[in-house]
């Protein structure tokens, strides 16, 4: 009976992504028929005096019969027999409307290409990706350092200044957005670019800061003494010592900014909405969505491309749920 349960749950937790992915790849008129089935198809037809007829399953007193439809009408409709089309017309007493389509398989790339065309989407790609790698470079660079600081020094207030460091988490974003969005649009003068999106992560950022310091303070002092009386400083104690037994949790780092950045649209719509060249993916659909409310089909197809931070969870996971507990366990 658990087992059961817990299908049905996974059942239902993943019927919007199965919905997700087969309409990205049906036709527009297969969204408006009601009896069409969910997975991809088109209706089956034949072509009959000059004209695409289509097939419908017809009930009469000795059963069922897959028809095409020739005259249709609210109480007298002729079909012809796509099998035998010399027999003639068929008279079936009736309303059509009320008769099922007969439907075959049929899946299409075209909602993939109107997207791919109207998007510009290896343009979106292309600037995503320069921004996580930007910030990526910069958010660890300063991370890493700031982390060292406080998990191997023993600097005055050191304690007091990480809590108040950690409490600007708390700090909600609608605080600072008026007066970073005047500083650096106003002030400085970089409305249309990068810099105001960029930047900020070469100052660190608290989360990431909070996970590296809590593994590094979990590798044993004794390393470091080794390393000095070695003759190896600080920096090559960090660079030798320290990050080679951290890159779980520097991989669990990357990979936490990189679906922030992926997914990160608020910024993008404050300093790019000037500059189409430049805005990243998830903006950018953002905006075709907002612009084709009613195209499901092309909304699957854009929400698909979306899909790729959650392939690389699905495949990492493992590993970093690990590192997250494990630094999370320190104090």
């Amino acid at each position: 009976l658990f087992n059961l349960f817990v299908f049905t749950l996974l059942i239902i937790y993943l019927f919007p992504i199965f919905y997700m992915v087969t309409t990205s790849f049906v036709e527009s008129q297969q969204l408006r028929d009601r009896n069409a089935p969910l997975y991809p198809s088109r209706q089956q037809s034949i072509e009959y005096d000059g004209k695409e007829r289509k097939i419908y399953t017809v009930p009469f007193e000795d059963g069922d019969r897959q028809l095409a439809l020739v005259k249709p009408g609210r109480t007298s409709t002729e079909f012809i027999d796509p099998e035998n089309l010399a027999a003639g017309l068929i008279t079936w007493e009736g309303n059509w409307r009320q008769l099922i389509g007969v439907y075959e398989y049929h899946a299409t790339w075209e909602n993939f290409n109107i997207l791919f065309r109207s998007l510009r989407i290896s343009e979106l790609l292309r600037n995503t990706l320069l921004i996580a790698l930007i910030t990526e470079i910069g958010v660890l660079c300063s991370s890493i350092v700031v982390a060292y600081g406080f998990a191997r020094f023993p600097l005055p207030g050191g304690d007091a200044l990480f809590y108040l460091m950690i409490a600007t988490i708390l700090i909600p974003e609608k605080v600072t957005l008026i007066p970073t969005y005047f500083m650096f649009v106003r002030v400085l003068g970089w409305d249309g670019s990068w810099l105001p999106i960029v930047l900020p992560f070469f100052f660190g950022n608290a989360i990431y800061i909070f996970l590296l310091r809590q593994n590094f303070k979990s590798i044993p002092k004794d390393l470091d003494e080794a390393a000095m009386l070695d003759g190896a400083g600080p920096i090559r104690t960090l660079f030798s010592v320290v990050l080679p037994q951290s890159w779980p949790v520097v991989i669990t780092v990357s990979l936490l900014h990189f679906f922030y950045m992926w997914n990160e649209t608020r910024q993008a719509a404050l300093y790019l909405s000037t500059r189409r060249d430049l805005i990243p993916i998830s903006f950018g659909i953002s905006n075709f969505q907002s612009l084709a409310p009613i195209q499901n089909q092309l909304q699957a197809s854009a929400l698909i491309i979306m899909i790729v931070p959650v392939l690389i969870l699905i495949f990492s996971q493992r590993h970093f749920m690990r590192n997250l507990i494990i630094t999370g366990s320190e104090g």
